[in-house]
């Protein structure tokens, strides 16, 4: 069995799968940076706030000690159930970002792929026609032959 896991993972199609998993999760990194840390307060900053994730409807009872609190990850932590529909924005420019910036990608490989297919699919260079006089002095050297055998 253990053999048989160690085929499987040696795989390529497993290896690139770990691959491609690691790097999402540094390119998701990265894009929730540039959501979060950029796009957002430029957002909102136009909209009239500074934080989206400022924006929630409480939906119970608020501690004491954080009655009055706009801070959406404390009143969470607290247990306080939230509508965060500002958290929920931040999240959904984050996927249209990431799903923009893949559709992108996969635009410019397809492109390159195809670009690849049709040089590949190009006929091979022909040599160039023989010269008339070559093709004449040829059939006579054939015919020469053909009469003495």
């Amino acid at each position: 069995m253990l053999k048989e896991f160690r085929t499987f993972i040696a795989r390529g199609n497993v290896m690139d799968l770990a691959v491609a998993v690691i790097i999402g999760a540094a390119f998701g990194r990265i894009v929730t940076s540039l959501t979060e840390d950029i796009l957002m307060p430029l957002i909102g900053r136009v909209f009239g706030g500074l934080d989206f994730s400022s924006y929630f409807v409480v939906l119970g009872e608020v501690p004491a000690n954080l009655r009055g609190s706009t801070d959406y990850a404390a009143l969470k932590k607290a247990g306080v159930p939230l509508l965060g529909y500002g958290e929920f924005l931040t999240q959904a420019v984050n996927f249209l970002i990431v799903a923009f910036i893949i559709f992108m990608l996969l635009r410019t490989v397809n492109r390159a792929v195809a670009l690849f297919e049709e040089e590949k699919a190009k006929p091979a260079d022909t040599p160039a026609a023989e010269p008339t006089d070559i093709a004449l002095l040829r059939e006579i050297r054939d015919e020469l032959r053909a009469g003495r055998a």
